[in-house]
């Protein structure tokens, strides 16, 4: 079971009596038809109970919210914040006053699932059709963005190795040294995490490489270690 939206409250009638200017948000949600967005993101993300026991929120709720992440490039924990506070935002995710917005954990969880799935880039290519045929965007040209994000898991201090065999006295000295020690990965770092070094400072973390048209619409996104080279996403 999915979480119900709240009906209107007070304040959601009293806004919504204000003249506000078509945006383009507003726009967004008049001309995508979310039906079979919505069916391709419920081929993975199953509602229901969490094992909490608290129902799951819809999933064009979620799918908007990352929409809005990837355009305006935040966080998990940013997009959450702006939801909270910014009426435009909630209104394109579709919740009202008294709806509680779903936390950066979801937000993440959720990306994971449709990523894990292989329907991420499937769900953009679709919504992105959309636009296209309704001419908002034009595939002209493509521009690939990449961001780093840091990870509080790094490793710290310096190497650590461990001998893994012993050395035969007919082997190469050299050779048989290297064979014989194992680097040591220490508990809690993030191992597919990988450093770069960006504007004379050194990072350990990923990268975010977002293509976008000519117009700023995201078409695509990936998430790669922080040392992948951007060219390889420009294909």
């Amino acid at each position: 079971m999915k979480q119900k939206l709240s009906s209107p409250s007070f304040a959601d009638l009293f806004l919504g009596q204000r003249k506000v200017k078509q945006t383009f948000f507003s726009q967004i949600n008049t001309v995508i038809d979310w039906a079979p967005i919505r069916a391709i993101i419920e081929v993975a993300y199953t509602k229901g109970y969490k094992s909490t026991g608290r129902p799951s929120y819809d999933s064009l709720v979620l799918f908007k919210i990352e929409l809005l992440r990837t355009w305006y490039g935040l966080s998990e924990g940013e997009v959450e914040d702006q939801v909270n506070d910014r009426l435009s935002f909630s209104r394109f995710a579709g919740l009202g006053m008294e709806d509680i917005v779903p936390d950066s954990t979801t937000v993440c969880r959720f990306r994971n699932i449709l990523v894990e799935a292989d329907l991420y880039d499937t769900l953009l290519a679709e919504f992105n059709r959309q636009l296209e045929a309704k001419g908002i965007i034009v595939k002209r040209g493509a521009i690939v963005d990449a961001s780093i994000t840091n990870t509080p898991r790094r490793p710290r201090g310096g190497k650590s190795y461990e001998v893994v065999e012993d050395r035969k006295e007919d082997e190469n000295i050299e050779a048989s040294e290297k064979a014989m020690l194992k680097e040591v990965v220490k508990p809690n770092v993030d191992t597919e995490a990988r450093w770069v070094k960006k504007m004379g400072k050194l990072h350990f973390g990923y990268k975010r490489h977002t293509v976008t048209d000519e117009n700023g619409m995201v078409l695509a996104e990936e998430t790669t270690a922080a040392n992948e080279s951007d060219m390889k996403h420009l294909e």
